[in-house]
């Protein structure tokens, strides 16, 4: 039995949905889990040549014969997640708890009207954080409530617990990253609820004593999107001058970059009680890294940007991403 979480160590844009996309295909679990905030963050997949720009169906798809859940923790948009099951011809294989959250176009009207929201704070306007406090005033239409959903409906916490007393695997798949948690972020800069492992667990329905491995996910540099402190911050111009330029999954906006930053590394680890690291994008800093799948074959500085962080954080760098597709990365997991 193994159950994996999987989250973000910086502001988002990590590279969650290529690392998942990754350990489906090679772990082949039973089963995978979003947990997270909801739509207003996007997981990119590239798989066979066609690139996947997914907000709420679990990235770890890709593998057909896992079954693709949503805890009860994640605000759902049913427009958004019906369009995601035709995209990813999943619909035998999807479910998502009957106690989610539904986001109306009425909580997106909400964001847009905010100027703090929408000006101060950068919100993408998804009506997640407006869904979500409408949760907590306990008045949020649930799934149980859209008949469009009924399908799909399941207890979400009891199969993803009935699949590791069977001995099989799991992942739970988180979203955004852990400096834009509500509790544990850059506030009031921040998302709507908390985003590290421990709330990723309470999203589908876990306790702490059924994880196996928490993975925590960098860059090998830093972005975020919208408003809020980054230590090191680039110009656009030197942004762009080192390749580094992204866009937001969801917003289309840019996004702002700065080098890795060891000290956030360190505190997300703390945070998330991350057992293993994965590296993405090292081929954006180190060119010369692009699809490579074994360690040995990095380039020196490359190998020692690696070993720099596994030292300075204390956490084993297991995965390392070298480019866009699911199977560019190395794997050095015991047992890999």
């Amino acid at each position: 039995m193994a159950c994996t979480v999987i989250v973000g160590g910086f502001f988002g844009d990590e590279g969650k949905g290529k690392i998942v996309s990754h350990l489906a295909l090679k772990d082949k679990p039973s089963i995978i889990a979003r947990a997270g905030v909801g739509p207003n963050a996007g997981h990119t997949v590239e798989y066979h040549g066609k690139r996947y720009s997914l907000r709420l169906l679990p990235s770890g798809f890709v593998y057909d014969k896992a079954r693709l859940l949503i805890g009860s923790g994640v605000a759902v948009n049913p427009k958004v997640i019906l369009q995601e099951i035709e995209l990813t011809e999943s619909k035998s294989r999807f479910g998502l708890d009957y106690q989610c959250a539904i986001i109306e176009q009425k909580h997106i009207d909400q964001e847009s009207q905010s100027e703090h929201l929408s000006k101060t704070v950068g919100s993408t306007k998804s009506g997640v954080g407006a869904c979500n406090a409408a949760r907590v005033m306990r008045t949020a239409k649930l799934a149980r409530d859209v008949p469009e959903l009924s399908p799909y409906l399941r207890e979400v916490d009891v199969e993803v617990h009935t699949a590791l007393e069977k001995g099989e695997n799991v992942i739970i798949e988180g979203t955004q990253g852990t400096f834009l948690s509500l509790y544990h972020g850059t506030y009031p800069y921040s998302t709507s609820k908390d985003t590290t492992a421990s709330a990723a667990c309470a999203d589908v329905g876990i306790g702490p004593t059924a994880v196996t491995d928490v993975v925590v996910i960098f860059k090998a540099y830093v972005t975020r999107v919208g408003s809020g402190p980054l230590v090191g911050e680039l110009s656009s111009e030197e942004t762009r001058e080192r390749g580094w330029q992204e866009f937001g999954t969801v917003t289309g906006r840019e996004r702002r970059a700065a080098p890795f930053n060891f000290d956030l590394a360190r505190r997300a680890v703390h945070l998330n009680g991350a057992t293993q690291i994965a590296i993405t994008k090292l081929d954006v800093v180190f060119p010369a890294s692009k699809a490579k799948k074994e360690f040995g074959s990095l380039s020196e500085p490359a190998k020692e940007f690696i070993a720099n962080i596994e030292r300075e954080v204390g956490v084993p760098v297991t995965l390392v991403g070298t480019g866009p597709a699911a199977d560019d990365i190395i794997d050095r997991r015991i047992g890999a």
